[in-house]
């Protein structure tokens, strides 16, 4: 004989969660590989200047994305069996795993919030470096095809910090041909689009995290509620 009465409904209703946490993990999971493969980020991050790396802080954040959608789909597996089987053991272990993600979570946001500024300047002072090194050094292809790539990723041209490089850059046709930078050259600024490709990035995963604790929050409660339900039905 198992639980009854609202202790039942709460025993469904969490199945219900845990089902949805588990989708949520997929799809998070599937976000992060396509954040991690992104062909702009990529086109960008796998740049090297002169045997230096591109900053890599992003993919800081993508790699802890993609651990917690893996983890979630697996801890949301382990909450849905609890649940039918009205197993303590199982939902205790599934409620210890929650606390555990959910501190993780809010550590990784308390880092994406301090870091949030820090990626896309990085990013930034990376670009500036190839721009100075390929419009004001000789031999210097590897920074022309730095500069290149990020213009024909972006769609941009040069940026405020270097308005004295902008006709330089022109003249040595390191800009795109589409980006109007003759017509306005600051129309299309690199600077720019480097915040919105990061900051439109960070804002997608920060709506996914929100909505996740908030599941995880929801789950806590019912799975201790359940657990209380069981412990006190006529089976025990």
């Amino acid at each position: 004989m198992g639980v009854e009465g609202c202790t039942k409904c709460i025993k469904y209703l969490l199945f219900v969660f845990n089902f949805v946490f588990w989708l949520a993990g997929g799809v998070i999971l599937g976000v992060a590989l396509w954040l991690r493969h992104d062909s702009q980020t990529t086109s960008i991050l796998h740049l090297n200047l002169d045997d230096k790396p591109a900053p890599s802080t992003f993919y800081v954040g993508i790699y802890i994305l993609i651990a917690v959608g893996a983890v979630m789909m697996f801890v949301g597996f382990l909450g849905c069996y609890g649940a039918i089987q009205e197993s303590q053991c199982l939902l205790g272990t599934f409620f210890t795993c929650l606390v555990i993600l959910f501190a993780c979570e809010v550590a990784a946001g308390i880092w994406g919030f301090v870091n949030r500024d820090k990626i896309a300047k990085d990013v930034k002072q990376f670009y500036d470096q190839a721009l100075n090194k390929a419009v004001l050094e000789e031999n210097a292809g590897n920074a022309k095809t730095v500069v290149k790539s990020f213009h024909e990723t972006l769609g941009c041209c040069g940026s405020d910090a270097l308005t004295s490089l902008i006709t330089a850059a022109i003249k040595s046709e390191l800009c795109p041909s589409g980006s109007n930078v003759l017509i306005t050259p600051f129309k299309a600024n690199c600077h720019q689009k480097i915040d919105e490709l990061f900051s439109g990035k960070l804002y997608l995963i920060g709506i996914a995290a929100i909505v996740v604790a908030v599941i995880m929050i929801f789950e806590m409660i019912l799975s201790m509620v359940l657990c209380c339900g069981i412990r006190n039905s006529s089976v025990y």
